[in-house]
């Protein structure tokens, strides 16, 4: 296991499952068309969550990956609002499967079962996964063919990642997680990588500096921005009813650039 899935894990161990109704509530009342699809390769079936935008054209496509928390109410509202912004989304639920009875992040039964799932996935699944639901969503009649992947906390590990194994997506976003550590992993990297990070999150933040001489010496563009004040998990802290100032602040701040920089494309 790399050392920076081990922190990823053995710190988030005593963190619990925020509370989400907020979330629900407002992703109960959208406009949009969402549905559940299923992405099957090989043997495995994924569960994913799908929103379309209100557009006439075909629009860019963003694969969202979940927190270590599974696929939450949270990040379901996240895909909703990127199709309020004009994009199609989908968030696979990684944790497919994982459950008794082949179930994923709602049948394993609480946080710190979720938690157990998210560690022991394997990577080269978690990859196979992530490709299969890239394919599936830039194939789709509504898609312009352009296909980006965006992830918090663990998911943002992931998403950085995953810009290691895939040449055919345009940017990885990741949001409050660590970059691959190895130069060979680096140097497969085609698209360009930006990163949102938390000025109260040491234990990743600090993690940025390695990323970038990595990134540079091999030639690869990283672009990450640090929101000071804010901690880990700003994007979903900074919109929950109770949320602090600079949390707050950085998700408005984050979630412009994020908007910004997917016009570019």
């Amino acid at each position: 296991m790399k050392p920076w899935t081990i922190l990823f894990i053995a710190s988030l161990i005593t963190s619990s499952a925020p509370a989400q109704d907020w979330a629900k509530a407002r992703l109960d009342s959208s406009p949009r068309h969402l549905e559940w699809v299923k992405v099957q390769h090989g043997p495995r079936e994924v569960n994913c969550f799908l929103a379309f935008p209100e557009r006439k054209d075909k629009a860019t496509a963003v694969v969202v990956v979940h927190e270590i928390f599974g696929l939450s109410d949270w990040v379901r509202g996240v895909v909703d609002q990127l199709a309020e912004a004009g994009y199609l989304a989908i968030a696979p639920d990684l944790l497919s499967g994982m459950a008794p009875g082949g179930g994923g992040t709602a049948e394993l039964g609480g946080p710190d079962e979720v938690r157990k799932a998210i560690g022991a996935l394997p990577p080269d699944q978690v990859t196979a996964d992530l490709q299969a639901v890239t394919e599936y969503v830039g194939q789709l009649p509504a898609a312009n063919g352009k296909v980006v992947i965006a992830g918090f906390c663990w998911g943002g590990g992931q998403a950085f990642r995953f810009a290691t194994n895939n040449r055919q997506i345009k940017a990885a976003f990741v949001f409050y997680g660590p970059g691959p550590d190895q130069e060979e992993a680096i140097a497969r990297i085609a698209v360009p990588v930006y990163g949102f990070y938390g000025g109260n999150d040491a234990r990743v933040t600090a993690t940025v500096p390695a990323s970038a001489a990595l990134m540079n010496n091999a030639g690869k563009t990283y672009q990450p921005v640090t929101y000071e004040g804010a901690g880990h998990g700003f994007m979903r802290t900074g919109e929950a009813p109770d949320a602090t100032e600079p949390n707050k602040k950085a998700r408005d701040e984050a979630w412009q650039r994020w908007k910004d920089l997917l016009q570019q494309l």
